[in-house]
């Protein structure tokens, strides 16, 4: 079977994207330095992540030869060198300096699209990227100038400075997703503090320089409004543990790159970061970073698990024939790509709407400020949900050998099963939605934009709007019937209209790029992708488009 030999060669939709978006001098750099990434990722990374996943999987060494506690984690050398390579490509230090050669800050649709080509291979490591742009983001914005100038350097290192991964430590056994019922306290000593407690998922621990951790300051409030933000090192400048031990790393059904543990502070120092009194806005700002990085890594597994399905039905035979010969496959593999390119599309939509929110050159309107957290939550949940599908697709496609550990595609589905999880669950989401609406008119704003978006559809694409117009009128109605109900038929709707939000918004993103990238292929993408998600066929699909579409859309051989 033909080994992928370069994930961003291999995907001319992403360079369309990036050059939409980007400038033309950033463009050109972007695409040289991507060009290498790519073909790096699809070759070593791929390689020592099937090590890492299988046999070189992190290890706890609690105590050294002379019985003493060290709770150092063991990574193998190859861990080593992607975790050297992917911060040396300024994945992380680039969203925030200068580009050598450029003369220019990079930002987060290049960071992203790093992502990307990077979750094709190891999604397990890209967790500890994207703690590290959370880790970045809250101590440039939030931190100290002394607290900036320990940490910061170091959490931005592309090789000139011993590079600090962060990490951010919220959840507790007794709360989860429960937050405000974290118990971990902040004593005051002299000009910094000393935590006492635990963290119960704490991941890229004994990996990271610096976490920030979310603590209560002895004499504070109860709930999230109590808890306050830390920096806090790893270890001392001796090199001894700061009052930081690892009680066992998780054994995780996937994404075994990363080591996930439950650590005890006892006495460690730390660092106050910003106003004492809103830790917990810090780390949620921190925590929608976070969810654009895990709809990312979805879309990455996506792509990767995609790609080894055209592979594979191109190049094995069944009674005769390749699979892709069969007009089931040929439709399963349309729908696949359809799919994948238009949820991609959104994703860096959302990618480029954050970079415009959180850019200091010209403030956010609270329209933009508003959609930017609504297609978080939205984008999160769908691409999550559907890294799950297009695994699960994939393995059946290849029948026995999609379930054997030699393929990636095992893999795939164990790293794709804790996007749901991670950075809230479907009904945490749901419950964000909620808030939105109910705090902020979300609901009100994402209408509004969407029809306005509908009106500008070329006279051509008029027919494929139908049925995204009618889906509006559907969350029109299911609206009205929320906005004035109890508490619980609210809740009880919440996934309902997050659903239905991002089928109208993938829609309307499918259309735009039919009608600004243009031919025969992105219209066909719209056709299929607008078909699928609102069932305008039904059961009798006459025209079998997905078959009719499949040369253009997948293509009759193999591309190289």
């Amino acid at each position: 079977m033909r080994k992928l030999e370069n994930f961003y060669h291999e995907d001319p939709h992403l360079k369309e994207i990036l050059e939409s978006y980007l400038d033309t001098d950033f463009f050109t750099w972007a695409h040289h330095e991507l060009n290498t990434f790519g073909e790096l990722c699809a070759g070593e990374i791929d390689e020592r992540a099937v090590h890492t996943d299988r046999e070189g999987q992190p290890k706890l060494i609690k105590y050294n030869r002379f019985g003493e506690e060290i709770s150092e984690v063991w990574v193998n050398e190859g861990y080593k060198k992607t975790v050297e390579q992917t911060y040396n490509k300024g994945i992380v230090g680039y969203i925030h300096k200068e580009i050598p050669g450029l003369g220019t800050k990079g930002n987060y649709m290049y960071s992203y699209a790093q992502g990307y080509l990077l979750s094709q291979t190891e999604p397990g490591f890209y967790c500890p990227v994207t703690l590290s742009m959370a880790t970045a983001l809250l101590l440039e914005r939030y931190a100290s100038p002394d607290v900036k100038a320990r940490f910061l350097p170091h959490v931005l290192s592309t090789g000139e400075v011993e590079l600090y991964e962060g990490a951010t430590f919220l959840t507790e056994r007794q709360g989860g997703s429960d937050v405000g019922a974290n118990e971990t306290k902040a004593i005051q000593d002299g000009e910094s503090y000393q935590l006492w407690g635990e963290k119960y998922f704490a991941s890229n621990s004994g990996m990271c320089g610096v976490t920030m951790v979310l603590a209560r300051i002895e004499g504070s409030g109860k709930g999230t409004k109590g808890l306050s933000l830390f920096a806090v090192p790893w270890r001392n400048d001796d090199g001894s543990l700061n009052g930081i031990h690892i009680r066992r790393l998780k054994d995780k059904l996937g994404v075994r790159a990363v080591p996930s543990a439950e650590v005890e502070f006892k006495g460690a120092k730390a660092y106050l970061v910003g106003e004492p009194d809103r830790g917990i806005y810090y780390m949620m700002e921190a925590l929608n970073l976070s969810r654009i990085c895990n709809a990312i890594a979805s879309i990455g597994i996506m792509r990767r698990a995609y790609l080894e399905a055209r592979n594979y039905a191109f190049q094995r035979e069944a009674f005769g024939q390749p699979l892709a010969h069969f007009p089931m496959i040929k439709e399963s593999l349309t729908r696949l790509a359809s799919k994948q390119e238009v949820e991609t599309s959104a994703v860096f939509h959302l990618v480029h709407l954050y970079d415009r929110v959180v850019s200091d050159d010209i403030p956010a309107t609270e329209e933009e400020s508003v959609l930017l957290r609504l297609l978080i939550a939205i984008l999160k949940k769908e691409s999550a949900e559907q890294a799950i599908h297009f695994s699960h697709e994939a393995i059946e496609l290849h029948g026995g050998n999609g379930y054997i550990e030699d393929f990636v595609l095992p893999r795939l589905l164990r790293d794709a099963q804790v996007l749901t999880v991670w950075e809230g669950t479907a009904n945490i989401l749901g419950l964000e939605v909620l808030r939105l609406m109910n705090k902020h008119r979300a609901h009100e704003y994402f209408l509004a934009k969407m029809k306005k978006e509908l009106s500008l559809v070329p006279e051509e694409f008029i027919l494929l709007t139908i049925p995204v117009t009618e889906g509006i009128i559907k969350l029109e109605q299911l609206l009205t019937l929320v906005t004035t109900s109890n508490h619980d038929t609210q809740t009880y709707h919440a996934k309902r209209i997050a659903e239905l939000m991002v089928h109208i918004f993938e829609s309307v993103v499918a259309l735009k790029d039919a009608y600004t990238f243009g031919g025969k292929r992105k219209r066909m993408i719209a056709e299929v992708f607008i078909e699928h998600t609102w069932k305008t066929t039904e059961w009798m699909d006459e025209e079998m488009k997905s078959v009719q579409y499949f040369d253009e859309i997948v293509g009759g051989k193999v591309r190289v």
